[in-house]
C-alpha cells in the first residue's frame, strides 16, 4: 500500500515509526497510509528551513517572484491531477475542487507582486541632512497548520506570500487528505524553489506541538476548529511567536420579506450544501424575518433540494460528495437527531441517502430543518455538514441580535432589495465578512480573509495585505552623514 511521506530539504522521505490510514470517503475503504512525523522528523524540517533562510532572504525579490510565476503555470498545467487527488481523499466533487484550486492560484498570483508590497517608505530630509526610511524584512522560519476541507487552497493562503516575502516555511497539512498538498509542494520545487525553503511534514499533535515549541519557528498560521485555534494561539504566543489562528463559524443568512426568494433559494442551495457543508464559510442558518418569508423559503428550498445529487467526486453531475470520515458522518447525523428531539421539524431528511455503487461511503444528503431555536445544540454548534437550519423571527433587529450574540463571527449575509436595510446591516453586524445578496462573501486574493470574535485569534487576517504585515518585520532606519570637518556640540534634549 502507498505510504505518503514528507518533503524535507527538497527530498521526499518517510518516517515509518507511525502511520495512519487515509480513506476514500466515497467508498469507505482505506486507499493509502500517511506517515506521521516524529518530533525528530519535524525538527529536521525546521533545521532545513533555518539553514535555507539566510540565502533565501538575500535572494532578490524579483527572483523570488519569478519562482511564483513558474509555480502558477505548473499549478494550471497539473490542475487535473490535483483535482483528482482532492476528490479521492476529500470526496469533493471535481468542479468544486477546481474552484478551490483556482482560489489558491489567485493567492499565488498576488504573491507574484511581492516586489510592490515590500518597497517600504522613504522620507528625505526629515531633519538637517537626515533621511528616514522603513524596510519590511522577513521573520525567518514560519509554519502553517492547515485543515482537511481545503487541502490545496488554505495552504496556499499561507506559504506563497510567506516565501515571496523572504521567509522559509514548514507546512503541517491535514493527515486526512495529504496527497494533493504534498504534490503541490513538489511542484513548487519544480518551479525552482531552493531546497529547504518549503518543507512539508505530515503528522498529528506531535508535529503540531513541535512546531509550537521550537524556538526557531518565528510565526504560526492556523486554520481549523475554534478549540484547536485557541490552543494554537495561546501556545504559540506563550512561546513568543507571532500567530494568526482562524477558528470555527456559524454563518447566518437573513432572509428579508422583500428578498428575491427564487434568487435567495438558489444561492442558499449552493452555500449550504456545496462541499457537503464542510466549509468555514458555509451558510448553515437561514433567519427568516416573518412567517410569510419563512413559509415561502421552506417551500422553495424543499422543491429545489429534490434535484440535488450527492455522490462520488469524479461524476460532474453530482452537486456534493461524502463527508471526510465515518466519525464526521455520525456527528452530522447526531446533530440532525438532536434537533428533531429538541422539537425542530426535519423537512428534508438526508440521514440515509442512497448512493448506488457507494453504499459504504460517508454520505449525508441535503437536510432542511425548520423551527430551530437558539437554545438547541444543533444551533449552538458548528455542524460542518450539508444541513440548513431555519430560524423564524419577527424583525430584522431580532435577527441581527441573534447573529451578534453568537460566539462566532466569521461570515454572514442578507437577502434583500432594500438598500437602507443592507446599509444598516453592514454597519451594525458584528461579523468579519459580510455579503449583500452574496452568500459566500470570501474576499478575493488582494483583500484579506478573517472573522471576528471566536472565529479568529490574533490581529491579522489571512492572505492579501495582512499577509505582508504578518510575515514581515517593519524596520525603520534614520541616517545622517555630517559634513566633513564640522564638529558638533553635545545635546541632551530629546531630538525634534
Amino acid at each position: 500500500m502507498t505510504i505518503i511521506g514528507h518533503l524535507i530539504n527538497g527530498e521526499t522521505r518517510q518516517d515509518k515509526s507511525r502511520t495512519q490510514d487515509v480513506f476514500n470517503p466515497a467508498t469507505g475503504e482505506v486507499s493509502k497510509q500517511v506517515s506521521l512525523a516524529s518530533k525528530e522528523t519535524v525538527e529536521e524540517a525546521i533545521a532545513a528551513a533555518a539553514a535555507a533562510f539566510p540565502a533565501w532572504r538575500s535572494t532578490p525579490v524579483g527572483k523570488r517572484t519569478a519562482v511564483m510565476f513558474k509555480f502558477k503555470a505548473l499549478l494550471e498545467q497539473h490542475s487535473d491531477k490535483i483535482i483528482e487527488l482532492i476528490g479521492d481523499e476529500h470526496g469533493k466533487i471535481c468542479h468544486d475542487a477546481a474552484g478551490e484550486l483556482q482560489r489558491g492560484i489567485e493567492v499565488v498570483e498576488y504573491a507574484c507582486g511581492a516586489g510592490q508590497f515590500l518597497k517600504g517608505e522613504h522620507s528625505k530630509n526629515v531633519g538637517p541632512s537626515i533621511d528616514s526610511w522603513s524596510e519590511l524584512q522577513p521573520l525567518g522560519v514560519v509554519a502553517g497548520i492547515t485543515p482537511f476541507n481545503f487541502p490545496a487552497m488554505v495552504p496556499m493562503w499561507m506559504y506563497p506570500m510567506a516565501i515571496a516575502c523572504g521567509n522559509t516555511f514548514v507546512l503541517k497539512p491535514s493527515e486526512r487528505d495529504p496527497s494533493s498538498t504534498l504534490f503541490i509542494a513538489e511542484l513548487l520545487k519544480e518551479a525552482g524553489l531552493p531546497d529547504g525553503v518549503m518543507n512539508v511534514v505530515n503528522g498529528d499533535k506531535v508535529a503540531v506541538d513541535t512546531l509550537l515549541h521550537d524556538d526557531r519557528v518565528m510565526a504560526v498560521s492556523f486554520v481549523g476548529s475554534t478549540n484547536i485555534a485557541e490552543y494554537i494561539y495561546k501556545t504559540a504566543t506563550d512561546n513568543g511567536k507571532r500567530c494568526q489562528a482562524l477558528g470555527g463559524a456559524k454563518n447566518h443568512a437573513i432572509v428579508m420579506p422583500d428578498a428575491d426568494m427564487d434568487n435567495a433559494v438558489n444561492q442558499l442551495l449552493g452555500a449550504a450544501f456545496g462541499s457537503s457543508g464542510e466549509r468555514c464559510m458555509a451558510l448553515s442558518v437561514a433567519v427568516a424575518v416573518g412567517d410569510a418569508a419563512a413559509d415561502s423559503l421552506i417551500q422553495k428550498m424543499t422543491a429545489g433540494m429534490q434535484s440535488l445529487n450527492v455522490g462520488e467526486a469524479r461524476q460532474k453531475d453530482n452537486d456534493f460528495g461524502p463527508l471526510i470520515t465515518k466519525e464526521s458522518q455520525n456527528r452530522v447525523v447526531g446533530f440532525i437527531d438532536s434537533a428533531e428531539k429538541d422539537g425542530a421539524k426535519v423537512v428534508v431528511d438526508g440521514r440515509a441517502p442512497k448512493v448506488e455503487g457507494f453504499e459504504n461511503g460517508f454520505f449525508v444528503g441535503a437536510t432542511l430543518i425548520d423551527n430551530v431555536t437558539t437554545d438547541m445544540e444543533s444551533y449552538k454548534n458548528e455542524i460542518f455538514g450539508p444541513v440548513l437550519q431555519v430560524v423564524r423571527v419577527e424583525t430584522m433587529d431580532e435577527a441581527m441580535q441573534m447573529i451578534n450574540d453568537h460566539e462566532y463571527g466569521n461570515g454572514t449575509c442578507i437577502f434583500t432589495r432594500d438598500g437602507e436595510a443592507a446599509r444598516y446591516f453592514t454597519d451594525n453586524i458584528q461579523v468579519g465578512m459580510v455579503g449583500i445578496n452574496v452568500p459566500l462573501p470570501v474576499p478575493v486574493s488582494y483583500h484579506s480573509f478573517g472573522g471576528w470574535k471566536r472565529s479568529l485569534f490574533g490581529d491579522l487576517y489571512a492572505y492579501g495585505p495582512d499577509s505582508v504585515r504578518f510575515y514581515t518585520h517593519r524596520k525603520t532606519i534614520t541616517q545622517r552623514w555630517p559634513s566633513s570637518g564640522v564638529r558638533e556640540g553635545v545635546t541632551f534634549s530629546f531630538p525634534s
